[in-house]
């Protein structure tokens, strides 16, 4: 704060033509001392609100929210260079989800033929097949020889067996391939053995009489298989016992029917199973024995035998 002195009065009279400027000099220190004072004024008061908005932030409670929430930094990702991109081959499981049943075992059956060792392999790894999933393959070669004899004319001519021969030779190795897959040692339970016989059997019956014996060899062919395939079945089930439950099922009847259809070519099954098992079911040998195993098989109690009357004279 600037002090003016005071002017002496005998000043004026030495400068008679400088009080003017005396003056207005003065007025303009003090027009410049004001707004000096007003500068500071204002630079105080800005002062104490910081002060007073810093102490009031410095006594605030701790689990107040922040005055201004943190920014997160944006971090940009360092970009992962692509590799290039190029064409190449299906994996193996995804190719194999677009492959059907039939093109799956095309591929299987081409490895195992390049590459013998494998099919030990396929074979232990694959579930074993049923007696319904045979049936149901070769009753699709069945469908195939039916659907290619030519409409009209005789189904056991030379000209027929010519349309069907192929589809006939895949049916007759079907059943020729099929068959020792259920018979012992491979099939140790005989009532899927005579199940997938009586089937195989009846697949048989059921192929044409061809006019020509070049022709009929064929099926003269498969009867003398499947008859073997019983004999042996048969005869394994009479060392195991299992007499008993061929007759429990019917399987001597069944045979006797199939050897009658067969006109006689089955005739050798039927001799085996009287020899091994004839007095199984009331055949010729041993019926009274084969009457009381009946018996017992169906549980009903054996008729007791009529008391002897002694007549006393």
């Amino acid at each position: 704060m600037n002090i003016l002195q005071p002017i002496h009065p005998s000043s004026f009279s030495e400068f008679p033509l400088r009080h003017h400027d005396a003056h207005q000099h003065h007025s303009a220190l003090s027009h410049i001392s004001s707004q000096k004072m007003s500068s500071i004024n204002r630079a105080r008061k800005r002062k104490a609100a910081d002060d007073d908005a810093d102490s009031g932030m410095s006594i605030s409670p701790t689990n107040s929210p922040p005055a201004f929430a943190p920014r997160s930094l944006f971090r940009p990702q360092k970009k992962i260079k692509a590799s290039n991109i190029s064409g190449h081959s299906l994996s193996t499981h995804r190719l194999f989800e677009t492959l059907d049943a039939s093109s799956l075992r095309t591929v299987l059956q081409t490895i195992c033929e390049r590459h013998p060792d494998i099919s030990s392999e396929v074979i232990s790894l694959a579930p074993r097949p049923s007696v319904e999933a045979a049936i149901e393959v070769l009753s699709g070669y069945q469908e195939r020889l039916q659907a290619a004899f030519p409409y009209g004319g005789n189904p056991g001519s030379d000209y027929a067996f010519n349309r069907v021969k192929q589809h006939l030779t895949n049916l007759i190795d079907a059943v020729t391939e099929f068959t020792p897959h259920y018979l012992p040692p491979s099939e140790d339970q005989t009532t899927i053995s005579l199940s997938f016989l009586d089937f195989a059997t009846k697949v048989i019956h059921d192929l044409p009489e061809w006019e020509s014996n070049s022709n009929q060899h064929y099926k003269e062919n498969a009867y003398d298989e499947i008859t073997r395939a019983w004999v042996l079945v048969v005869s394994e089930a009479s060392k195991r016992g299992g007499g008993f439950q061929i007759h429990a099922g019917g399987w001597d009847q069944i045979l006797t029917k199939h050897n009658e259809q067969s006109r006689g070519r089955m005739e050798s099954a039927v001799r085996a199973l009287g020899s091994h098992l004839g007095w199984i079911g009331g055949m010729a040998i041993g019926s009274e024995y084969g009457s009381f195993c009946n018996q017992i098989l169906n549980c009903t109690p054996r008729s007791a035998p009529t008391p002897i009357v002694v007549r006393q004279y």
